[in-house]
């Protein structure tokens, strides 16, 4: 267990309707009795998705984070884990998309149907592709666009102090964001998020762009306030080693839905996944459903 420090976004009171972040579950065990017993703080429940009204891209998927864990989800393009992160924070509706099947519940109640901003408010935010930061307004506008639907104002500045110091770089950074690297911009979404006090945080493709220097830089922020400040974290990731290099558990999708998971371990561990996401297949890759632990995954089928 990682010890914790007091920190203020833990201590300030918390948003209405919002989870209460566990700073002690900070650091979930690797031990895959600790996720057979564990409750959820979300469960997502045999969901199928369905864009323009015919075209399905999640087929029955079902995945668990408890609360204060960092959970991967893992696959390749196409597999359907950006469409997953949309379904929970509610964006799929910006995409003329819908979950038309199963459910997806935060905290003991279900959320699926109900709008982005008002999910943002329950204590998730989520991390765009690309950083999605607004390239046109200042670093410190950004940050404060991060804390739009919070109604406790007086609590802003100590927070906006708070992201600063945990990213002194962007406190140098007083020009507009479109000018910063590729590393501040992501530093700079993940702050934004922050000035939302959320309970969890969905992110999307973290790494994308970046060096390899700065990919452990980012995914050493990530552990980081996972550990201090208890956030939980769902991370989608096309580096594998990245994301379970911070992740306690992972699930693996493929063609819209889930074919393996397990510990951040026993994914390492894994024959298959050390072929087609570590580099030990070269370039002799066969076809996912010809994989032995793809055939006794039946139950995700």
């Amino acid at each position: 267990m990682v010890t914790t420090r007091t920190h203020p976004l833990l201590t300030a009171p918390a948003q209405a309707g919002a989870v209460t972040p566990c700073a002690n579950a900070a650091s979930a065990s690797a031990d895959p009795a600790y996720w057979q017993a564990a409750m959820p703080l979300l469960s997502v429940r045999s969901i199928e998705v369905v864009y323009d009204e015919v075209i399905l891209v999640l087929r029955g998927l079902s995945l668990d984070v408890p609360q204060g864990a960092i959970v991967a989800l893992l696959g390749a393009n196409g597999a359907g884990k950006s469409t997953t992160l949309k379904a929970i924070s509610g964006l799929l509706k910006t995409e003329n998309g819908a979950v038309t099947r199963g459910e997806i519940v935060f905290g003991g109640q279900r959320i699926d149907g109900t709008d982005p901003d008002r999910i943002v408010r329950r204590g998730i935010f989520q991390v765009m592709e690309g950083r999605r930061i607004i390239a046109d307004m200042t670093v410190l506008e950004n940050l404060q666009l991060g804390a739009f639907t919070r109604r406790d104002r007086e609590n802003v500045a100590r927070d906006l102090d708070m992201v600063l110091t945990y990213f002194p770089r962007l406190r140098e950074r007083t020009g507009l964001a479109g000018y910063l690297s590729g590393g501040e911009q992501q530093m700079l979404a993940i702050g934004r998020a922050l000035m939302a006090r959320p309970t969890m945080i969905l992110m999307d493709e973290p790494s994308m762009g970046l060096s390899p220097l700065l990919v452990k830089e980012v995914f050493a922020i990530i552990r980081d306030i996972n550990r201090t400040l208890g956030v939980t974290v769902l991370l989608v990731e096309q580096n594998t080693r990245a994301a379970l290099s911070v992740a306690s558990y992972g699930y693996v999708m493929d063609q819209g839905k889930v074919v393996l998971d397990g510990t951040a371990d026993e994914l390492r561990n894994n024959e298959d996944i050390k072929e087609f996401y570590l580099g030990g297949a070269g370039e002799q890759r066969k076809s996912f459903k010809n994989l032995k632990s793809y055939r006794r995954r039946k139950r995700w089928l």
